[in-house]
Order: structure tokens, then C-alpha cells, then sequence
């Protein structure tokens, strides 16, 4: 199907005319504030803290790391933008592997004795770019986000080596799993949980203000909250299917003590989608009465039930965590409820609905998350679709407290600036929006590093460019062998 172009949108009028037409209830304001009156140049108390705006850098993965889990040039590169952003809030900047087997790609940073001063340097470098674009940086909260790839684990080639939390109908068919040696027994978990406490002891000596206990996008800890068929105590009841958390967080503050936590979590999922025959992602076709496998889910495959989050939510707050972002689904099987765009990645498919609506889907649920435990800070994920109209929306949301940061993820590759821009009133450099191409997602998926290729001029005229064309071009040929087969 063909969807309008937020570029196409010149005015309030066109966006709210449209948002009409899709029946959306996105709220936004018409017009922008800029300087020390506007809602997202407001300071936020945060325990004894201070953060000085409302934006909030997201991790990403650059696949840009060396084989043994060093940073690169790349790497620091991409660093320097975060501190160039302006945001206060840095969430992890990237999602760091605790251990070698772990890694979601053979490029991700790992954290270990041989990597820490590496690490460490990245935020350094952050925090010395903050301070020259930005001046006091002890308004910045900086994180890690700490990882295990689960089913998704790659940390040695392009091949799948996957570990899980238990069989999945669908999923396991896609990774090519038919046998139960994938699946983590409760000591191996135990294992890790204790390397989890390491690499956050390593966090802190790197100097790091919190990490996230990552449980999103279909990685380890996400499965263990729809783990209902695990056998033992990390599946089955929701008070086993958060052991993992709640073992987790005791082992980080006895190896850290003072160190903060924060989660991020999907906050619902859906039932697998795949191309149709059109091209435009359809539910996997699945021989039960209901889809039980998704966390947030209403068991239909495709709705929405918040009962479980929302004690998800109630035990961040008995454990003293009060950083929470929020997002949604997978890239590798939902990629538009997580991220809408309106180009999938080479290996995707054609969203099956206007991205607008995953944009509203998103800001509502974390607008209905924060009524439940409204004295917790909450993150809102998915507005890099928004383009021309983020600062709107943004402000709006936080206006309204509908949440109190905006993240930013593909959008900070290809316009690092975009925060203080917005902040000080400085017209938009459209050229540098985000129009969710996907080639961040598309080069990795072909072994090449994660970047903004049709914007960003390093990479725009890098080799890199040339070999992902190249391979874009071979997939299409690909896909045009299979049609004529």
C-alpha cells in the first residue's frame, strides 16, 4: 500500500487533517517553544540528581565493534554524536554483551577486564564532546545497557548460535532450533545471572551512572516474560517469569553496590509476521484457539492486554528501579509495532499499516503505563517516524506527562544535533531527517556496520556504501529469481 509522507505534511493542518483520516487520536502542539520556557528544556529531579532536558538518547548496536569486543573508530564516532545531541539522559548508548556467546552480532562490544578501559574511554569521550557542544555535563545521566542475545545470538559469524529461554512454535522454526540443548537449563542461568554482576561491577569502575537490564526486541530477558511453557522456576507463573529480573537485580547491587538499574522493556508483543503475497507483513498462521507467547499480549496475536506490564511495573517499584523506557515487540519478527518506518530493512516486509499508527500505538501505551506507577521516570520509544512533527509530539507528550523523556534512536545517526536544535529554536536541517530508509538495519544484516547510508556523508561515501548497494542489488535479484520460480 501507499502512505503519505510526513515530509508532504507542510502544516498543522495537513498533519491533523491526516491523523484524522487514520483516525489516530496523536495529540501535538501546533506550535514549538524554544529556550528555558519550553517543556523540554525543563530539568527533571531524579533521586538526588539533576537532568538538565527531556530527551533521552536509545541504544543501539553499530556492528561496528572488533572480533574480541573492543570498540572502533566507528564506535566512538558514534559516541562523540551522542555527547553532540545535547540529551541529558544517555540510556546506554549501546547494547553491550556480558559475555562472548552472547552477542547479538561478532561485531557487538563485549564488557570484561580486556575491554573496560576501552569502555570506559567511551564515555569519556561523550562526556568531553557534551561539554565542549553543551558546556556542564553534570546534568547527565549515562548508562550501559547489558545484554544476552538469546535465540538471536551471533557472536561468531552471520550463523545463528542460538541459546533460550524455552521452544517456541514459530520462533524456533525461523532460527532453525528442533532440538531442546538450545534451551538454558536453571544452573546455566544461574551462570549467567552472575556474569550479568560482573559486567555491572566492570560498568561502575567504567564510570557509569546505572545500567539497563535489557528486556526487550525478543532477547533473553524479553523471552523469560513470555516463558509460560518453561518448566522450573524461571518459567511458568509470572513470579517465576521475573526471577530473572529480581535474581538479577540482587546479584548487581551485591557486585555493585550504589549502582543504579534501570529496565527497558517490550511492553507488548505480537503473534510473528511475514511478507504476503503482496509483500505486506501478515501474522504467521498458527494452529491454536490463541497466541499465549506474548508478553503484553491480549492472546489473540494481534492486540494489546497491559495486565501483566503493568505488575511488570509494580515490581520495578518494589525493587527500588526507577528508570523504565518503553518499547515494543521485536526487530527480527514485529519490526513495525517496535520501530515504524515506512521502508522495511532487505530482509523485512512492507508495513502492513500507515507507521503513524505504531508511532500512536506506542505513546498511548506508555501514556497508560505511567498512570499505574506515575512516580517512576519513564522513557517513550518510537518517534524517530515522526520527522518534521517529533518536536510537536514530543512536546506534547511531555507537556501533558504522558512521559517524561522522548528517545531518540535512528534519528540520532543521521541528525545528531536534532535535540539542541529543537531546544534552541534553530529551524530543522530537513536534509538530515530521518525518513526510515532502514539501511541502519539492512548493513548489518549484510556484516557491515550500523549507519545512516543515505544521509550521513561519512558513510554516504564510504566503501561501506558501495558493498551495501552491492548487496541490495544481489537481494534483489535474488527475490526476483524466487517470484519467477
Amino acid at each position: 500500500m501507499s502512505y503519505k509522507r510526513i515530509a508532504q505534511l507542510r502544516t498543522a493542518a495537513d498533519f491533523r487533517a491526516h491523523l484524522d483520516q487514520l483516525g489516530l487520536d496523536l495529540q501535538f502542539d501546533d506550535y514549538t517553544v524554544s529556550g528555558d520556557s519550553s517543556p523540554l528544556a525543563q530539568p527533571y529531579v531524579y533521586r538526588d540528581r539533576i537532568l538538565g532536558n527531556r530527551w533521552c538518547v536509545l541504544p543501539m548496536e553499530g556492528w561496528d565493534g572488533t572480533a574480541d569486543g573492543h570498540p572502533s573508530d566507528l564506535t566512538r564516532r558514534r559516541w562523540q554524536h551522542f555527547g553532540q545531541s545535547g540529551a541529558k539522559l544517555i540510556w546506554g548508548g549501546e547494547a553491550v554483551a556480558v559475555r562472548h556467546d552472547g552477542r547479538a552480532n561478532p561485531n557487538q562490544l563485549v564488557i570484561n577486564e580486556q575491554t573496560l578501559a576501552d569502555i570506559a574511554d567511551l564515555r569519556r569521550t561523550l562526556v568531553e564532546t557534551h561539554e565542549a557542544s553543551h558546556g556542564n555535563s553534570d546534568e547527565l545521566l549515562i548508562g550501559l545497557q547489558l545484554t544476552h542475545s538469546g535465540r538471536y545470538c551471533r557472536p561468531n559469524s552471520k550463523a545463528l548460535e542460538p541459546r533460550t529461554a524455552y521452544r517456541h512454535p514459530l520462533l524456533d522454526q525461523r532460527a532453525g532450533i528442533s532440538s531442546d540443548d538450545v534451551v538454558f537449563s536453571d544452573d546455566e542461568i544461574d551462570a549467567l545471572i552472575e556474569d550479568f554482576a560482573k559486567a555491572a561491577s566492570l560498568a561502575q569502575q567504567a564510570g557509569f551512572d546505572f545500567v539497563d537490564l535489557k528486556h526487550c526486541h525478543g532477547y533473553l530477558g524479553h523471552e523469560f516474560l513470555s516463558a509460560i511453557t518453561r518448566a522450573g522456576k524461571y518459567g511458568g507463573s509470572f513470579d517465576n517469569r521475573t526471577r530473572f529480573l529480581r535474581n538479577l537485580v540482587e546479584a548487581v547491587r551485591a557486585a555493585a553496590p550504589g549502582l543504579d538499574i534501570g529496565v527497558r522493556f517490550s511492553a507488548f508483543d505480537w503473534i510473528p509476521f511475514k511478507p504476503g503475497t503482496d509483500g505486506s507483513g501478515e501474522p504467521e498462521p498458527f494452529a491454536s484457539d490463541g497466541y499465549p507467547f506474548a508478553f503484553g499480549g491480549d492472546g489473540t496475536g494481534t492486540g494489546i492486554d497491559l495486565t501483566e506490564p503493568k505488575r511488570f511495573l509494580d515490581l520495578l517499584a518494589e525493587l527500588d528501579i526507577q528508570l523504565v523506557c518503553i518499547t515494543a515487540g521485536s526487530p527480527y519478527y514485529v519490526p513495525h509495532i517496535q520501530r515504524p518506518a515506512l521502508f522495511p530493512p532487505s530482509d523485512g516486509y512492507l508495513p502492513p499499516e500507515d507507521p503513524l499508527v505504531g508511532v500512536a500505538r506506542q505513546i498511548a501505551v506508555t501514556a497508560q503505563l505511567k498512570q499505574q506507577r506515575p512516580e517512576l521516570l519513564y522513557v517513550g520509544s518510537g518517534y524517530s517516524y515522526l520527522q518534521e512533527w517529533l518536536p510537536n509530539v514530543a512536546q506534547h507528550v511531555v507537556r501533558n506527562q504522558m512521559a517524561d523523556f522522548v528517545g531518540l534512536g535512528r534519528l540520532i545517526l543521521s541528525y545528531p544535533e536534532f535535540p539542541a536544535d529543537v531546544l534552541a529554536g534553530r529551524p530543522l536541517q530537513r536534509k538530515r531527517i530521518c525518513r526510515t530508509f532502514s539501511d541502519c538495519t539492512t548493513a548489518p544484516r549484510n556484516a557491515l556496520p550500523s549507519g545512516c547510508y543515505p544521509l550521513d556523508a561519512f558513510y554516504k561515501n564510504s566503501a561501506m556504501n558501495a558493498d551495501l548497494q552491492t548487496a541490495k542489488q544481489a537481494q534483489k535479484i535474488d527475490a526476483a529469481d524466487e517470484t519467477d520460480n
